[in-house]
């Protein structure tokens, strides 16, 4: 059986964020054969800086890169700051835009707050400039921000667990269909 690896991205810094919530509700929820792991170093990135992207690269940033070369497909839930996409999840991309982990590879976004719409558009813009193979029928909006969800409540929440799950299971097909051997 092949596993299929998605690698999980929030935008999000925060030890209690929706973001990162959903992403591990959506790892709770991933069918047979799909693993998603969470990426917990977008704090450890340092800025980017074109001077220091050089072989070898720092350690924090190999390692991501790593992580993106490994996985059959990303998905990401990232927070709206300002109506932009927070510092961390810009650097974050920023340090890929010259080594081109996410060229043609499968991104789905999971927005969650219906509100955040001009960080959603900034960061699909971003993508499709490097670009990465954004799944619009993987794309999900739901209202879980401010709801007081965790993990568990999202992945326990009827509706909003349904739709998710779903969503999961077309970014894994896709994905599947997709693998390059």
């Amino acid at each position: 059986m092949i596993i299929m690896q998605i690698l999980a991205i929030s935008g999000s810094l925060r030890a209690v964020s929706s973001n990162t919530a959903v992403l591990r509700a959506a790892a709770m929820l991933a069918p047979t054969g799909v693993n998603i792991t969470i990426y917990s170093g977008l704090g450890d990135l340092p800025h980017f800086n074109p001077d220091i992207d050089v072989d070898p690269a720092p350690n924090s940033v190999a390692s991501f890169r790593e992580q993106l070369k490994q996985s059959n497909g990303v998905l990401i839930s990232s927070p709206e700051y300002a109506h932009g996409v927070p510092g961390s999840m810009k650097n974050a991309l920023d340090w890929l835009v010259g080594s081109g982990e996410l060229v043609g590879k499968p991104v789905a976004l999971i927005n969650t707050s219906p509100r955040a719409t001009i960080a959603l558009a900034s960061l699909t813009e971003i993508l499709t400039v490097m670009s990465a193979r954004i799944i619009e029928k993987a794309n999900i909006t739901l209202p879980i921000a401010g709801s007081g969800l965790d993990e568990v409540g999202i992945a326990s929440h009827p509706e909003i667990s349904h739709s998710l799950k779903l969503v999961i299971e077309e970014f894994a097909r896709y994905c599947f269909t997709n693998i390059k051997p």
